[in-house]
């Protein structure tokens, strides 16, 4: 039931009735305290047909195109290409990654906003021809180098135009699409959408009006210069909630139906990533080296009592450096869990969690309550399956974490009645009957 991100000949456990995630869990901290403590994910692949069927049934009108740099490991681009999703891909890398699987081009699009030369040209070789453009220099890059290039204009949100200090803005204003298309025409360059994107950490749903309306706009002005519009992509900022995506289809589905209704030919897409595979995967660490410090120490007053009680630095065998590198930009969304069974009553105590390169950078939760632990322990970490699982630093020869791969029977079967086939886009699955048969009295030591 091994798997790693490199190999494609990966196998996925197919788990009787009445063994879960837990069960599979407890299984390989159990192996891997017996053979070297490495840090290890778990993938539930089911968690991702549950996910396609959910899409279908809120959003079944906007065709997903999974952001592949969110989680490129073969099982998962495997699974989305045999239930039909299409694949947004950001460099040559990942257009090779999905093509290999027998995606066609027509489901491929090309969302680099700053796009190397050698690999428009790539693209323009392999037949990926949709591609997103904010400005007049990528513009002109494209025309040189893609003929047959569908370019969609990426405009911005009030929300990414407003937002906090330091993110990255991408996306021209409403007032700059003009220029652009003048541009388009004059370079020869096709122009067939409109593309924007919501964050998910934007909570106001007026974003989205506003989002449609300027897309409306810039459908009308590009109608003024001859250009056929076929394609609007609403980008990602799905949290993979089923409130939330209800919520967003609430707010868009009417403003739909208004400026671009069901039989416009107009192709509603989007860009979901952390959606689909957030929540399919959970990181096992195991706690490498200890510190006890004072209380005071901690700078934020979580747990904190103001007695003599000790305080806690655990220091952990996968950091920021490895499969916690979101962790840099964004807030961890998360919370660890202590995989040794605790009493109820035992007592909790102010820690932290740090990676092992010893680096100020290298926290993983800055302030928590948790029994004592020892070196040896393991903490459990769920929904870590978006921007976690890629090839780490060579910092502390850090070692990738393995991945272990299973699925229902029931999660099977669904992906089945969606449509996906195993003797085709799935070539690589391997599915065996599940040896895990752990009773509620296995308990197995994991302290060095």
């Amino acid at each position: 039931m091994k798997g790693f991100i490199d190999d494609a000949n990966y196998s996925v456990g197919l788990l009787d009735e009445g063994t879960n995630l837990g069960n599979v869990i407890d299984n390989y901290v159990y192996e891997h305290t017996l053979t070297g403590k490495n840090a290890f994910f778990v993938g539930d692949l089911g968690k991702i047909v549950k996910k396609h069927s959910q899409w279908q049934n809120i959003v079944a009108q906007i065709k997903p195109f999974y952001t592949v740099k969110c989680n490129s490991t073969p099982a998962v681009l495997e699974i989305l290409a045999a239930l039909g999703t299409g694949f947004a891909c950001s460099s040559k890398t990942e257009m090779a990654l999905v093509q290999e699987l027998g995606v066609s081009p027509e489901n491929i699009i090309y969302i680099s906003p700053c796009k190397q030369v050698s690999q428009i040209k790539y693209a323009a070789k392999v037949g990926v021809n949709i591609m997103t453009c904010d400005n007049e220099v990528e513009l002109k890059k494209i025309a040189r180098n893609h003929p047959n290039a569908k370019v969609l204009l990426h405009i911005a949100t009030e929300d990414s135009i407003g937002g906090g200090e330091g993110n990255m803005k991408f996306g021209t204003t409403l007032k700059n699409c003009r220029h652009l298309l003048e541009c388009a025409k004059e370079l020869d360059v096709q122009i067939i959408g409109v593309k924007f994107h919501v964050s998910s950490a934007c909570k106001e749903s007026q974003v989205y009006v506003h989002a449609l309306s300027d897309a409306r706009c810039v459908f009308d002005m590009a109608g003024e210069f001859g250009f056929t519009m076929n394609m609007l992509d609403i980008g990602g900022g799905f949290t993979g909630t089923e409130f939330q995506l209800e919520e967003v289809n609430h707010v868009i589905s009417p403003l739909l139906d208004v400026y671009f209704p069901e039989g416009s030919g107009i192709k509603i897409i989007s860009e979901p990533g952390s959606y689909f595979v957030s929540s399919a995967f959970t990181l096992a660490v195991n706690i490498v080296a200890k510190k006890v410090v004072e209380n005071d120490k901690f700078s934020s007053g979580v747990g904190k009592t103001g007695s003599d009680e000790p305080a806690f630095m655990y220091y952990m065998n996968d950091g920021v450096y490895g499969s916690f590198a979101s962790k840099l930009s964004e807030d961890l969304n998360t919370i660890p869990e202590v995989h040794k069974k605790y009493k109820a009553d035992e007592p909790l105590f102010t820690s932290s969690l740090w990676g092992p390169s010893c680096d100020e950078l290298d926290q993983i939760v800055e302030n928590c309550l948790l029994p004592e632990l020892n070196v040896g322990d393991w903490l459990i970490f769920d929904n870590m399956g978006a921007d976690s699982v890629h090839e780490p630093s060579a910092f502390n020869d850090f070692q990738r974490p393995a991945i272990y791969y299973m699925m229902s029977y029931s999660d099977w079967y669904e992906m089945q009645d969606a449509g996906a086939t195993s003797d085709t886009t799935m070539k690589s699955f391997f599915f065996v009957p599940s040896c895990i048969q752990l009773s509620q009295e296995d308990n197995f030591p994991t302290e060095a």
